[in-house]
């Protein structure tokens, strides 16, 4: 099933939602291996870096999911798929750079040496397990959420190409193709999520812990690479339509 779009009724800033939540997923995985590793220093740095794409994703993700009942919109299902998801991560997102900066004061206070990574790691390990696990909860329902999108997407063939799509559109023919790759995507970020909780349990098995990062890795540069086709595509929708 092809469509042609109007673009005044359909949100175009998925692309910077797409490579923002590949890039908090990268982070994740970067700070989990450096905190594995005892590499974890001058939390400052990882609080900013954390909230930044936090910011972003809690914006644009807000904007879409309240924006529906305002205007007319097309493809509403995006709201929920990508719109609300986004919102949710976005939170996390910030949660987690709000815990690090506090976590910063606190070593700040104690006269612990910023640089001393050996030290924070070591303190964090810890304290992690206690730390996250209210907000793993909530990381876990919304990995079920990712299942079931993934299971719907597949069922009603909801990631459907455009005849306007610059790279796309060669896929008009097979449905499928968009849809299964987005879907996978969304199903591998859902393990990973739903894994959290167990990765913080006192006896945690590093297998738990080794698919985790594994599935948000994975994800997480599918994630980017998706975003940046969109750049593409849409500045081709935008042309296009304006050629119409």
């Amino acid at each position: 099933m092809n469509i042609t779009i109007n673009l005044g009724t359909i949100p175009l800033n998925g692309a910077i939602m797409s490579i923002t939540i590949g890039v908090g997923l990268l982070l994740i995985v970067r700070f989990m291996k450096h905190l594995k590793r005892s590499k974890i220093g001058q939390l400052e740095g990882w609080s900013i870096g954390f909230a930044i794409p936090g910011f972003i994703l809690t914006i644009t993700g807000a904007q879409m999911s309240l924006k529906w009942p305002l205007y007319k919109i097309d493809f509403l299902y995006n709201i929920i798929i990508f719109g609300e998801l986004s919102l949710a991560f976005g939170v996390l997102l910030l949660a987690v750079s709000i815990l690090l900066w506090r976590k910063a004061n606190v070593f700040a206070k104690n006269n612990v040496d910023y640089i001393d990574s050996m030290t924070i790691s070591r303190i964090l390990m810890k304290e992690a397990p206690i730390l996250l696990k209210p907000l793993s909860y909530f990381t876990f329902a919304m990995g079920l959420a990712l299942f079931s999108i993934t299971i719907a997407s597949i069922r009603l063939q909801l990631f459907s190409t455009f005849n306007d799509d610059l790279i796309t559109s060669s896929f008009t023919k097979y449905p499928l193709v968009e849809g299964l790759f987005i879907s996978v995507l969304y199903g591998i970020t859902g393990i990973g999520a739903i894994l959290l909780p167990f990765t913080l349990k006192q006896y945690a098995k590093p297998s738990i812990f080794n698919i985790m990062i594994t599935c948000w890795k994975i994800a997480g540069i599918a994630f980017i690479l998706f975003g940046m086709l969109n750049y593409f595509t849409h500045i081709g929708l935008i042309v296009h339509s304006m050629g119409k």
